[in-house]
């Protein structure tokens, strides 16, 4: 129970972390984020979830989408931004820190 919940709090809660790592190598769509996280980093996370965290993180400046079209479909794409990505770099290191007190 008490694993579970540490689990949800580091990932599904503080999600905006996790979509901040995937997106500091390259723009993304919703869609394509919500698989990343379910496939490489195993949060078992729905596609609503991560377009609602997306919304909340362009309004605080941490993400910016843009328009674009794939084969003849308009897709829109996200990238960190600035803030984005130092708020990300504050996160590890605060994680770091943690966890290095919890190590002793």
């Amino acid at each position: 129970m008490a694993f579970q919940r540490l689990e949800r709090k580091l990932t599904k809660e503080n999600l905006w972390i996790h979509i901040l790592s995937v997106l500091k190598n390259k723009p993304m769509y919703g869609y394509e984020i919500a698989n990343y996280l379910r496939k490489d980093k195993k949060i078992d996370v729905a596609v609503i979830t991560v377009y609602t965290v997306l919304y909340k993180m362009e309004r605080e400046g941490l993400v910016e989408r843009k328009s674009g079209n794939v084969l003849n479909m308009r897709k829109v794409y996200y990238s960190a931004t600035e803030k984005g990505l130092n708020l990300l770099k504050d996160a590890i290191t605060f994680l770091e820190a943690t966890l290095a007190s919890i190590k002793g």
